[in-house]
C-alpha cells in the first residue's frame, strides 16, 4: 500500500505529483488510470483526445475529502502518462475520418472510390490497434493486482478494458452512463465506432450479463429494436420517461433503487460525461439537451454500494476541451467519485 501518512491533504497541489496532486507511481498506487487520447471516429464534435491531459491538470484543485469515502485516497490513485504515438495516430486517422464521413454525407457510393475505401479500412484497422494496446495495458495491470480505470477519449476507448475484466471476474454488468444508446452497428461504416460501444461490448465479450442505461435522450430505431430483441440484456431508463415519473410524484430514490436491483453483483461504470446536462460539460462530442445532474449519478454509485455490489472497473470518456477549463474541472470530480467508489469497495 502506498503510505501517505505524512502527504498534506490540506497542502497546495504539486504541479509535479501525479493525478490530484497525490505523489503515487506505477508501482505503489492500487488504482491505475489508463490514459487513452483517442477520437478517431467522433461524428460532432471533437477535443475528447486532449481531455486526459486538461483533467490531470484540472484535478490539482480537487480537495481529497470526500464525506463518503474520506481515505480512499490513501491507497494512491495514479494516471498513466499520455502516450504520444497513440496521440498522433487518432489525429492521424481523425483527419482520414472526417474526409470519409464528409465523402458518403454527400450520398456518395464508397465503391466508387479507392482512396475513401483504402482509408476506411485504415481507420478500422487502428480501431483493432487501439482495442489490443487498451487490453494489454489493463490486463497487465489487473495480473498485477491493481484496480484499472480508463480516462478517455471517445467512448469507443474501452472495449479493450471490457475484455480484460471479462477475464479477471468473468460474469459481470455495465452500468451506463449516457445521452445515447451507443448500440449502432458500425455507424458510418467504423467497425469501433463511439456509437457502437456497447453493440460491440455485447457482441464481442460474452461474459457481460446486462447493460443498465441511465440518461438516454436520443435513440434510433435500429436501436429501439436491438434493445426490444436483447432478452432483457440492454435495459434502457430513458431521460424523458425518468422526468415524466418525477414530475408524476415518484422519487429519484424509487427510480435508482429500481434500476440498482436491475444490476449484477459485479458491475462496470461506463460514464460518458454527455449522460449529464451539457452546462456541466457543455463541449462534449454530441451534447444533447436534458440529462442528470452530477449529485443524482453521485446519488446512484453511492446506492449501489449500499447493496453490497462490486465496482469492478469504470471509463470516463467523451469530456470535450473548451475555451475554459470548466469541462475539466467537471471531468476531474467525476473522475476522482469515480476513483473513490472503485477504491472503497475492493479494499485489501
Amino acid at each position: 500500500m502506498l503510505d501517505l501518512k505524512n502527504f498534506d491533504q490540506n497542502a497546495v497541489s504539486n504541479p509535479e505529483n501525479n493525478i490530484f496532486g497525490l505523489p503515487s507511481t506505477e508501482e505503489n498506487a492500487e488504482l491505475v488510470i489508463i490514459s487513452v487520447p483517442w477520437e478517431v471516429t467522433v461524428s460532432y464534435g471533437s477535443g475528447t483526445a486532449k481531455a486526459p491531459e486538461a483533467i490531470s491538470k484540472a484535478s490539482l484543485q480537487v480537495d481529497l475529502y470526500d464525506p463518503h469515502f474520506p481515505d480512499a485516497w490513501k491507497r494512491g490513485f495514479y494516471i498513466t502518462p499520455t502516450d504520444k504515438q497513440l496521440q498522433l495516430k487518432s489525429a492521424y486517422l481523425r483527419r482520414e475520418a472526417e474526409l470519409y464521413i464528409d465523402y458518403i454525407s454527400r450520398g456518395e457510393e464508397l465503391q466508387a472510390n479507392q482512396f475513401m475505401c483504402r482509408t476506411i479500412k485504415e481507420v478500422n484497422d487502428g480501431g483493432t490497434l487501439l482495442n489490443d494496446w487498451v487490453y494489454k495495458q489493463a490486463k497487465g495491470y489487473l495480473d498485477n493486482g491493481k484496480l484499472v480505470g480508463l480516462l478517455g477519449g471517445d467512448h469507443s476507448t474501452p472495449l479493450g478494458l471490457y475484455k480484460a475484466l471479462a477475464e479477471k471476474h468473468r460474469e459481470y454488468g455495465i452500468l451506463q452512463i449516457d445521452a445515447h444508446c451507443d448500440l449502432k452497428i458500425a455507424y458510418e461504416g467504423f467497425t469501433y465506432s463511439h456509437a457502437s460501444i456497447m453493440y460491440n461490448a455485447l457482441t464481442e465479450v460474452p461474459e457481460i450479463r446486462s447493460i443498465v442505461q441511465l440518461g438516454l435522450r436520443d435513440i434510433s430505431q435500429d436501436e429501439w429494436e436491438y434493445i426490444q430483441n436483447s432478452n432483457g440484456r440492454v435495459i434502457p431508463y430513458f431521460d424523458q420517461e425518468m422526468k415524466e415519473r418525477l414530475f408524476a410524484g415518484d422519487t429519484f430514490k424509487n427510480i435508482v433503487d429500481e434500476l440498482v436491483s436491475r444490476l449484477p453483483q459485479k458491475v462496470h461504470i461506463s460514464f460518458d460525461i454527455d449522460g449529464l446536462d451539457p452546462k456541466l460539460c457543455p463541449n462534449t462530442g454530441t451534447p444533447v439537451p436534458g440529462g442528470l445532474e452530477l449529485e443524482m449519478v453521485f446519488y446512484l454509485f453511492h446506492e449501489i454500494l449500499k447493496t453490497g455490489r462490486q465496482i469492478i472497473g469504470f471509463d470516463l470518456v467523451e469530456v470535450g476541451v473548451g475555451d475554459t477549463e470548466w469541462n475539466a474541472n467537471v471531468g476531474a470530480r467525476a473522475l476522482f467519485k469515480l476513483c473513490n467508489v472503485l477504491a472503497s469497495c475492493n479494499c485489501s
